[in-house]
């Protein structure tokens, strides 16, 4: 029987040994997290969500011939950026000119004859007036001059009516802007007006057209009243900075169908960032809250008490801290109440913390 019982009783005072020497507690092991300082910044007051917004052109004008005829020469690369007043197009010139000289041939004759017909009217009026010439032969004499008088002047309109087409023959650009794909090329005949030779987008400036729900309409037109207000869009594969606008139309009646209202900012556009058609992300900028305290949004967590941060203390452990959230802005949480600046936060490795327990900082 003292056998039996010998082996239990043994492993039982060892495994009492060994939990004697340990102190009864078992190790201590830090969670590690990553962490970042509540600091106290200017942070831009935005409308959220961001709109998606439409890129469209300052203006879109289509050239189209005054008079028909041969286009003769183009004077440009499609796609290429051209000013306003620059040469695009010649239709051939000669059959204008040709009018042009009929035309002042015409009007050259006719006021020689006009001339005549003014000296012969001042001979019969002085035989009208000395009673030698009869009142029918003076009456025909001054309605020649008169009748002469407007072909005269039906020949300088026709002058003026040549001198205009000849001057039709020489397409310049009306804005500055980018043109599109040519329609017609050289040697084609074109037809006035109605074939389209050419479309140009003026792009510098642009405008980027968004919709928002009425509900932000007062406080939009409230900010306006004050200053411009900052407008920026942002796309897929974007380099450098957001381009940056300012909102400068409001459209005078909300769409009843949808409840949104249409707005419209206006980019230099310098670079050709922003493209006609172009669909954009546009962010309106409010307003700015002054020395607000913030904190990375990830480090803001939600249970059933509400939202709280893990708060780093100085003995490497972490407490759990309520907290009033405001607006949120590139990744970054406005804390209205429950930290001060210079707090230590916990931004990743929540999930492993509990109010109390230490932690193990570390860099990214």
């Amino acid at each position: 029987m003292k056998a039996k019982y010998f082996i239990p009783i043994l492993a039982a005072a060892l495994l009492a040994g060994g939990c004697s020497r340990s102190g009864g507690k078992p190790p201590v092991v830090a969670a590690p997290v990553l962490v970042a300082r509540a600091v106290v910044t200017n942070v831009p007051v935005q409308i959220q969500p961001e709109p998606v917004g439409h890129v469209l052109p300052v203006s879109t004008v289509t050239i189209r011939p005054q008079i028909g005829g041969i286009l003769s020469a183009v004077h440009f690369q499609e796609g290429q950026e051209v000013q306003k007043g620059d040469l695009l197009f010649t239709i051939d010139p000669r059959p204008s000119q040709a009018s042009l000289d009929v035309a002042r041939a015409a009007l050259a004759r006719d006021t020689a004859q006009l001339e005549n017909a003014k000296i012969q009217l001042a001979r019969d009026q002085k035989l009208f007036d000395d009673k030698i010439e009869s009142q029918d032969v003076y009456d025909t004499s001054r309605a020649n001059v008169d009748a002469l008088a407007g072909t005269v002047q039906l020949d300088r309109a026709s002058v003026s009516n040549a001198e205009l087409n000849l001057e039709f023959t020489s397409i310049h650009a009306p804005v500055s802007g980018r043109t599109g794909g040519l329609q017609f090329h050289e040697g084609n005949v074109v037809k006035a007006p109605d074939d389209i030779l050419l479309t140009i987008n003026q792009i510098h400036p642009i405008y980027v057209a968004f919709a928002l729900p009425e509900q932000y309409l007062p406080e939009i037109k409230k900010q306006m009243k004050d200053k411009p207000l900052a407008v920026t869009a942002t796309f897929q594969n974007m380099n450098g900075p957001a381009p940056a606008g300012e909102l400068t139309f409001v459209d005078n009646a909300v769409d009843t169908t949808t409840g949104m209202i249409l707005f419209k900012a206006t980019f230099s556009n310098a670079d050709s960032a922003l493209w006609p058609g172009q669909f954009v992300q546009v962010s309106l900028t409010l307003g700015e809250l002054t020395n607000a305290l913030v904190v990375p949004s990830q480090a803001v967590q939600t249970g059933q008490n509400g939202q709280f941060v893990y708060v780093v203390k100085a003995d490497q452990t972490v407490a759990s801290r309520s907290v009033k959230t405001g607006i949120t802005f590139a990744d970054e949480t406005v804390i209205e109440q429950g930290l001060g600046a210079g707090d230590t936060v916990v931004t990743d490795g929540q999930l492993r913390l509990v109010p109390g327990a230490t932690v193990d900082v570390k860099k990214e």
